[in-house]
């Protein structure tokens, strides 16, 4: 029995240390869980308060008192259990706190936040170590230890067929990482100058194999086609040569806004948008310049005149005698015959040629 009640007194002295989670309050305290806040409305004692021995202790009390309700009431909300812990979603705050600077906007996902959000990926939780068959040991999949065991695994390297056989594979497999690392660190940048709403202009070709493919190619030719002060305004088109999808003027240069497409109208207002148009050509009367008008009536009877005598003809015999007194003889000289006189006598007055 000696035993036993050692036991229930060492129980109760633990218990003694330790205050109950009810409190009892005269009046009832108001609560704003969003914010963490209780407002006891109850009146101090002011006794204590007086008394610098008993001061502290009454506040240091209070305010276990306090805090112990703020407690009950939020284990009193609904939980949930994230990553092997319980939590307790707060609700919206009713108590309106000062701020020196603005609530913080929640952070803008990333390209591939945002598809994963759209095909509904969920991201998995990963483990630390993965066997590895070559090595025979556990590996972790990140940090100095994973570098020394590729270090370790890859000691010796085979020359593909296809390649240089006094290439250095250890130097282009760093090549390789250092441009995975440089690619990551500039889609890093572009997320950033996204989420603050900063054009950058696109790249032309980025070298990342030996071979480019035909997207990456049309894109580095609109590129380079665009890089002129005019934005590629008067360069000539080669043959064949078809503008690159969704590779535009506007998303190569900064500023350039894409021409806004007016939207397709209803059946009544097409037709209203017709009816007006009827109007206003019916409306309209033709504007004439008349000595525009008058110069080429002139120009026309012009030309009209030129084609007629061009195509004029003299008769057969006719000559053209050309003086004052000449005159035209159309009749066909008679032949010269005995006894006959000479028809062909000089006038005074007239020349013949």
């Amino acid at each position: 029995m000696d035993i036993v009640n050692e036991i229930l007194e060492k129980e109760q002295k633990k218990a003694e240390k330790y205050k109950p989670i009810t409190v009892e309050k005269h009046l009832d305290v108001e609560y704003d869980l969003g914010t963490l806040l209780v407002y006891d409305t109850n009146d101090l004692d002011s006794k204590l308060l007086d008394s610098n021995s008993n001061r502290d202790e009454y506040l240091q009390s209070l305010s276990r008192d306090n805090t112990q309700l703020l407690l009950n009431k939020i284990w009193e909300l609904p939980t949930e259990r994230i990553d092997e812990a319980i939590v307790v979603r707060l609700p919206q705050p009713t108590t309106v706190l000062p701020r020196s600077k603005p609530v913080p906007k929640p952070k803008p996902l990333t390209k591939w936040q945002e598809f994963a959000k759209a095909k509904g990926i969920t991201k998995q939780k990963k483990d630390k170590l993965k066997w590895d068959e070559q090595l025979q040991k556990w590996v972790p999949l990140y940090g100095f230890r994973k570098a020394a065991a590729e270090k370790e695994k890859d000691w010796l390297i085979e020359v593909p067929q296809h390649m240089d056989p006094m290439m250095d594979m250890y130097e282009k497999k760093a090549g390789e990482k250092s441009e995975k690392v440089a690619k990551n660190e500039l889609q890093r940048l572009k997320n950033i100058a996204r989420s603050r709403k900063v054009k950058i202009p696109r790249v032309g070709l980025p070298i990342t194999s030996d071979k480019a493919s035909a997207t990456q190619l049309s894109t580095a030719a609109v590129v380079a086609k665009a890089s002129t002060a005019s934005l590629g305004k008067f360069q000539d088109k080669l043959p064949k040569e078809q503008e690159a999808r969704g590779k535009g003027v506007h998303e190569l240069i900064p500023g350039k806004e894409r021409k806004r497409r007016a939207p397709v109208p209803t059946p009544q207002v097409e037709k209203q948008n017709n009816l007006n148009l009827i109007d206003k050509i019916l409306s309209k009367r033709p504007k004439i310049d008349m000595e525009k008008a008058v110069s080429q009536h002139i120009h026309k009877e012009q030309t009209q005149r030129s084609e007629e005598k061009k195509s004029m003809k003299p008769a057969k015999g006719k000559r053209k005698v050309k003086g004052n007194n000449a005159t035209n003889f159309s009749a066909k000289k008679p032949k010269a015959g005995k006894g006959q006189r000479n028809m062909n006598k000089k006038t005074p007055g007239r020349k013949r040629r």
